[in-house]
């Protein structure tokens, strides 16, 4: 019992790290649109624009889009079927950790306040917080009507960024291609 009680920490923080590698995407859209009509792409600059990212992150995340929609059959075009825009939205997270590494610490028993109790053993170690921020991004991709100037199809992912810059890249392809596995509707691997 005290070994998985001194494994549980450790077993928490396996799961944080690996839970942050995945992207969560939804998607929505308009029952009413046909989208076997759409055969076309440009991209929508005054929406892109508005999205508060640098300049480089924004280049990199429409090549991946582009990539994408001319994987699923696309043609980008001057007079597109759809266009296409993005925003995006991050939250700066920041976990503090505090950590009992060696003998004695909590547990049942042993030499806690009273027979039997539960509370704090004596002995050596440190108690030396951990501090981590981590930075969670959104990204919507929205698919808009060229003739109708209407929305017909919003994915979104959220997950967390990469700050190493030979990483950032391969992350953003990441997010794309999950999002984009959601369009066209009904085509869903």
């Amino acid at each position: 019992m005290k070994r998985l009680l001194n494994l549980a920490p450790l077993l928490v923080i396996l799961l944080v790290v690996t839970s942050c590698t995945s992207v969560r995407v939804a998607a929505d859209y308009d029952r009413n649109a046909n989208f076997n009509d759409y055969k076309t792409f440009a991209f929508f600059k005054t929406g892109i624009d508005k999205a508060e990212i640098s300049d480089l992150d924004k280049r990199r995340i429409l090549r991946a889009i582009e990539s994408e929609l001319l994987a699923k059959g696309y043609t980008k075009s001057d007079k597109p079927d759809l266009l296409v825009s993005l925003f995006t939205k991050s939250n700066q997270r920041v976990d503090v950790y505090n950590n009992y590494w060696g003998y004695g610490g909590w547990g049942w028993g042993g030499f806690g306040p009273g027979w039997g109790g539960f509370g704090p053993g004596w002995g050596w170690g440190w108690n030396q917080p951990n501090v981590s921020t981590s930075t969670e991004g959104t990204l919507y991709i929205d698919l808009i009507d060229a003739n109708k100037k209407e929305l017909v199809w919003q994915g979104m992912g959220t997950g967390y960024l990469s700050r190493n810059i030979d990483k950032k890249e391969e992350r953003i392809k990441e997010f794309v291609a999950e999002i984009m596995k959601k369009y066209p509707p009904g085509m869903v691997k």
